[in-house]
């Protein structure tokens, strides 16, 4: 199940939602999210590990009690079950996300 995607595609794919998954087998799944900028993301912890990658944007992301500037290029990892969410998003930020194992929660 190769497949060879651009960014384009994937936000095509969004239908006006915040989250598209377009990968999905045992060992892990990956999805595109969109947060509009001063858009609340109000994501609960995860069961997987979990690892994003800042395909552009601007924002300051809460990760346990530690917070941190996030901006295009930078990758995040947050461990299974911690607390993490954006805010203060200064512009809309898209972003890769993968879960190892795939996302069940």
């Amino acid at each position: 199940m190769s497949e060879l995607l651009h960014i384009a595609q994937l936000l095509q794919r969004l239908g006006g939602k915040r989250y598209h998954e377009f990968l999905r087998v045992p060992a892990m799944s990956a999805g595109i999210y969109v947060l509009s900028a001063g858009a609340t993301d109000s994501q609960t912890p995860h069961k997987e590990d979990e690892i994003y990658h800042v395909v552009r944007g601007n924002a300051k992301m809460r990760l346990g009690r530690e917070e941190r500037e996030v901006r295009e290029a930078d990758v995040i990892f947050v461990e299974a079950g911690l607390e993490h969410r954006f805010f203060d998003i200064a512009e809309e930020l898209v972003l890769l996300v993968i879960f190892a194992p795939a996302e069940s929660s």
